[in-house]
């Protein structure tokens, strides 16, 4: 059993900042012990109820901690609480018990998403196998075995002892220095200057320098009291014990068989003993007013046993029950009367099911742990006292960032919907690009109503509807000849027709709707000096200029990459990915200098192929040659009657232009390019093949292919970085960095992979096996994972990139699909043109 990691205080650390954590869960007591183990020591944690055992969330945890996620982030949170909890212990017993756990398989369905659990599970680093179904009855031998096809064993996670867990971690804070109040209502945050400076609460003021929300399914209450929006919607959930189980008489370990999930009937399962617990996601969801949860003695009043308990109810029980005498044999005597303490208990969800974490920018110093479940509270305390401490958290955390939400996504009313259907989808099979279905349509760029007309088929990504493929392009494809059949998994969200649009791309021209891509203004006597400051390229050039660069942080992780045009001596254009690169240059922008976020009021079409100047240059005054207007330059001009700004960009390796303009203009600008291409054969092209092009020319996507836990060189956009300009942001850790052999301890590199069958296809995420000569890797463990992959129509083979140990162009490897290793190639890249002929023609 692994032990908890010993940190020691920071040696010439300037003395403590009082900090203030709001809640006394388990993330609050977690948070505790990772501050006081950092050397911050003088930290006071609040909690309305009594302790131990609060009434929060924490308190009615089953503690079921199952790794495996589709979310590397999650998965690592998880896999540090197992570990700490693992060394923990209160009055002699552990804090987690590692019985292991099952995940059951009763569809051909299910028992496909076991495996591709499994791959997630070795791409995480996560011991599992997929077992059959005697194997499973060995496991758990309640279980009908004729009901089951397979299952997926963990053995490694167990259960988690939430109260003891807090309780053994308060203790560890409290010999640091830190308190423990109870009993202490918070009703207001005080702040001045726009910074946090109290804690105001029923028993007294508390002065803070960092306040952090840990209260759980109370989170939105705290954050209106500091002006922080909290996107988190509790729900109900119920859970109830059988009666004591003859099966199970001679049973005197609280639990000795796996921890049970049964998710196609959203169930789960756990022993208490000589009894079975069982949670169910089956109902309808059970919304919960935060600000309407009773205090802890009122609660207690109305006969509950806390705040976060409510009334069971057995008409929303009747349809799990007998799914549960289905699967196990020894409950189908018993009666759904015969239930005991049932409840229906309240936790947090989002609108996207991950936590909520940092620091807002508009009240410094006040921090959100918030939405957190038991299973990765350890992890997001660790990370939260390392961001809060050092300035960064050595994971990356941009899906849990609480600046990841668009305005849109965080209206009451859309918080409330999305957090009621993560609930519903908790246990369901979920496709990688499996778009929400409501509310839909939230944001649409200017150019819908065309995109409607053509029959474009739309996913969703934040908040806006995104053509993947049109429809109207369908008679295109029977002059593409036969391409590869697709297994049902990966023909979800697929067409053919992403092949035509493709080849259109290459052959002729198409137009690209770009309007979700973020775009912010940046102006000001100081704009340059800052952009400049900010990031890692040389932005020194005359207005015109169009510049691809780095926002790094200070150990050199990317935080975000941006195409930065220089229109005017003292404004900028700037293409970003997230709104968190807004709040990143908001909070480091100097006086002189304004940033603004112009998307919504924009829109862009990208017009790309080898007739895009064909197509364009007959609609403006302006030289669109290749003499004229160079690759990276930019030009305000009109196309037809609309003003746009032209950037010769492109992100699918082809001729072309990316044309900006109003919102208002929108319509008018697709219409004029509409018209004017179809002599040249235009088509509307979405997504999918844009993602087939970019994959072909190597293009990294920020949060997929790359984060801030890699720095440019390893990551293959070191061209990016001019370590001979005045200082930027991370320039310093790179000087070592350049050399280093990266974070994880070993070389690696963002690396291309060609799969070596022309209809073998993989998605993303899966765990890639290399030849590990003089490697310290165990022989049959992953040796990275995959980030983007996609099928390349003018390659004929599927493209995938991954993360892996430096390896020679030509090594062989496997990934790992549905439980299938398919053979891949090491290639150089770029894989398509890769002297850039045809984008500057």
């Amino acid at each position: 059993m692994s032990s908890t990691p010993v940190h020691r205080a920071h040696e010439n650390r300037p003395p403590s900042p009082r900090v203030i954590v709001i809640g006394a869960g388990i993330v609050g007591c977690s948070l505790a012990d990772e501050l006081t183990a950092r050397g911050w020591t003088d930290v006071t944690v609040l909690e309305q109820g009594p302790l131990p055992a609060p009434g929060g969330s924490t308190s009615h945890a089953p503690g079921l901690v199952f790794r495996t996620s589709p979310s590397r982030t999650l998965a690592e949170f998880a896999k540090y609480t197992v570990e700490k909890f693992g060394a923990l212990e209160v009055d002699g017993v552990p804090c987690f018990h590692r019985v292991g756990g099952l995940e059951l398989a009763t569809t051909p369905e299910r028992l496909a998403e076991l495996h591709r659990r499994a791959g997630y599970a070795a791409a995480w680093g996560i011991r599992g196998e997929v077992v059959d179904a005697a194997r499973c009855k060995e496991l758990w031998p309640l279980i009908d075995e004729a009901t089951v096809l397979g299952g997926f064993h963990t053995p490694d996670d167990g259960l988690a002892r939430a109260l003891p867990a807090s309780r053994a971690q308060a203790d560890r804070a409290t010999a640091r220095g830190a308190r423990f109040l109870d009993r202490h209502t918070v009703t207001g945050i005080e702040q001045e200057h726009g910074r946090v400076t109290a804690v105001v609460t029923d028993q007294g003021t508390f002065p803070a320098d960092h306040v952090v929300s840990a209260a759980g399914f109370w989170g939105p209450v705290i954050g209106r009291m500091a002006g922080v929006d909290v996107p988190l919607q509790p729900l109900a959930h119920q859970y109830a014990k059988t009666p004591r189980l003859p099966e199970l008489a001679d049973a005197t370990a609280e639990a000795s068989m796996p921890i049970l999930r049964f998710q196609d009937r959203d169930l789960y399962f756990r022993e208490h003993t000589d009894r079975i617990g069982v949670g169910s996601y089956a109902h309808r969801p059970l919304p919960v007013d935060p600000f309407a949860v009773l205090p802890y003695d009122e609660a207690r009043a109305q006969h509950r046993d806390m705040p976060s308990s409510y009334p069971f109810t057995a008409e929303d029980w009747a349809p799990s029950w007998d799914d549960c005498r289905r699967l196990l044999p020894a409950l189908r005597d018993v009666d759904t009367a015969d239930v005991e303490e049932g409840f229906n208990g309240v936790f947090s969800f989002t609108p996207d099911g991950m936590p909520v974490l940092g620091e807002s920018r508009r009240l410094r110093g006040f921090w959100l742990a918030e939405a957190v479940w038991v299973t990765h509270s350890a992890g997001v305390a660790r990370a939260v006292a390392e961001w809060m401490v050092d300035g960064r958290p050595s994971l990356d955390l941009h899906e849990c960032d609480l600046t990841r939400f668009e305005e849109a996504q965080c209206s009451p009313a859309y918080v409330r919907e999305r957090g009621a259907q993560q609930f519903v989808e908790v246990y369901d099979v979920l496709h990688p690009l499996q778009p929400m279905e409501q509310p839909r349509p939230l944001r649409v760029s200017p150019f819908y109503p065309r995109q409607q007309e053509l029959g474009a088929y739309f996913l969703e990504g934040g908040g806006w509807e995104r053509p993947h493929w049109y429809e109207a392009n369908a008679p295109l494809v029977d002059a593409l000849g036969p391409l590869p059949e697709r297994d049902a998994w990966s023909a979800r969200h697929w067409s053919p027709i992403a092949a035509a649009e493709a080849r259109a791309t290459r052959e002729r021209v198409a137009l690209y709707d770009m309007t979700p891509l973020r775009r912010l203004e940046v102006t000001g006597p100081g704009a340059l000096g800052f952009l400049n400051r900010m990031t890692t390229n040389n932005l020194r050039k005359k207005p015109g200029a169009v510049t691809y660069t780095l926002l790094l942080d200070e150990t050199g992780g990317i935080r975000s990459d941006l195409t930065v045009a220089r229109l005017a001596p003292d404004r900028f254009q700037v293409g970003a990915n997230s709104p968190a690169d807004l709040d990143r240059l908001l909070r480091h922008a100097p006086a002189d200098v304004q940033v603004r976020d112009i998307t919504s009021g924009t829109c862009c079409v990208g017009v790309w192929g080898p007739l895009a100047r064909d197509l364009v240059q007959p609609l403006t005054r302006d030289d669109f040659s290749h003499e004229g207007f160079g690759y990276f330059r930019a030009k305000q001009t009109y196309v037809g009657h609309v003003p746009v700004t032209a950037l010769r960009l492109s992100y699918v390796g082809e001729l072309g232009w990316e044309l900006y303009t109003t919102a208002d203009l929108g319509l008018r600008l697709w219409d004029t390019l509409w018209e004017a291409g179809q002599e040249h054969g235009v088509v509307a092209a979405g997504r999918s093949a844009f993602n087939s092009l970019r994959l072909e020319k190597g293009y990294r996507s920020w949060g997929t292919d790359m984060t801030d836990e890699h720095h440019p060189f390893e990551a293959g956009v070191g061209f990016a970085v001019r370590m001979d300009k005045d200082g930027f942001v991370g320039q310093e850790a790179l000087r070592t960095l350049r050399t280093h052999p990266g974070r994880s301890g070993e070389p690696r590199r963002l690396t291309p992979l060609l799969l070596d069958d022309p209809a073998a296809v993989v998605l993303g995420k899966e765990p890639v096996y290399a030849p590990a000569p003089g490697s310290a890797r165990p022989k049959d463990a992953p040796a990275g994972y995959v980030t983007s992959a996609g099928y390349g129509y003018t390659l004929g083979r599927c493209v995938a990139y991954a993360w892996l140990p430096v390896l020679a162009t030509g090594t062989g490897v496997h990934i790992e699909y549905f439980g299938q290793r398919i053979p891949a190639t090491v290639a150089d890249e770029p894989l398509f043109d890769p002297k850039m002929t045809r984008i500057r023609r």
